[in-house]
């Protein structure tokens, strides 16, 4: 059974800012590969382009952490013990069906459990490892941290919400993984972006990496952004991203990191 390489792609910044990306990945295990339905072979339920989204990251001197596997082999946005985090359906640490709600695997060809332990060892635990290592770092450097999910998603699922979702969807745990005022300064920026709507902890409230990791307390704060794909990309495959969607977008998307930034300096004065 051969090692797992390259579970993610890393680049450390210069300004207290990390900016994870754990559902960006886009490579497959042969043992998930093998067993997937058709319908899932085109990996519908990525963050497509995430990476490419947020480019704005090196020039902003924020470091950046992107997975390379696809969620369907692990969800790095889920916890260890695959506790759920909403009432309403989602999907697990080893997703078995699609967002829409059908089996991801052919009857019987799911990876087994020593398979599945093996992802856990090698791709989910040295994306935390690494995660939590940085963070640290920052805080250490700076006197605190800042962590910003980045995700996207389709504008409409029904099997997980009604209608269509707001184009701007900010997490923050209810409040509870950063300071409100930060919370609330991205949440006017996004009120204020001509064309876009926006909520603040509406259906997507944040995962476990912000549940877990923001920790506005010990003055770790982590925000979630879940974007819907419609604002700079073709949701239907190939998938193809739209430089003339994305463009304003990544203009809000740069607003938010920055105003991220500034909070961080008016308020710890670094």
């Amino acid at each position: 059974m051969s090692e797992i390489d390259d579970a993610f792609e890393f680049s450390r910044g210069r300004v207290p800012l990390l900016i994870s990306m754990p559902h960006a990945g886009l490579r497959l295990t042969p043992a998930v590969e093998a067993g997937l339905v058709e319908q899932a072979r085109s990996l519908p339920d990525t963050d497509w382009h995430i990476p490419r989204l947020y480019h704005c990251a090196a020039e902003l001197g924020a470091s950046t952490l992107a997975a390379n596997y696809s969620r369907y082999v692990v969800d790095l946005n889920r916890p260890q013990d695959d506790a759920p985090l909403y009432a309403s359906a989602t999907t697990g640490l080893f997703p078995a069906t699609l967002f829409d709600g059908e089996a991801l695997y052919r009857p019987g060809l799911a990876p087994g459990t020593e398979e599945r332990a093996r992802y856990l060892a090698q791709i989910w635990k040295p994306y935390h490892q690494t995660l939590a290592d940085e963070l640290a770092r920052l805080q250490k450097e700076f006197g605190y941290a800042l962590l910003f999910d980045a995700h996207s998603i389709r504008s409409q699922v029904p099997r997980l919400f009604d209608g269509r979702l707001p184009d701007f969807n900010l997490g923050s745990n209810s409040g509870a993984s950063c300071a409100i005022d930060l919370a609330e300064r991205l949440r006017q920026l996004c009120a204020q972006a001509q064309g876009y709507s926006h909520a603040l902890n509406g259906r997507f409230k944040g995962g476990h990496i912000t549940r877990h990791y923001g920790q506005p307390q010990q003055h770790r704060h982590a925000v979630q952004l879940e974007l819907a794909q419609c604002n700079y990309m073709d949701e239907q495959p190939p998938f193809g991203y739209r430089e003339d969607l994305a463009k304003p977008t990544q203009a809000v998307i740069r607003q938010l990191l920055q105003a991220m930034l500034d909070w961080g300096r008016e308020h710890y004065g670094r």
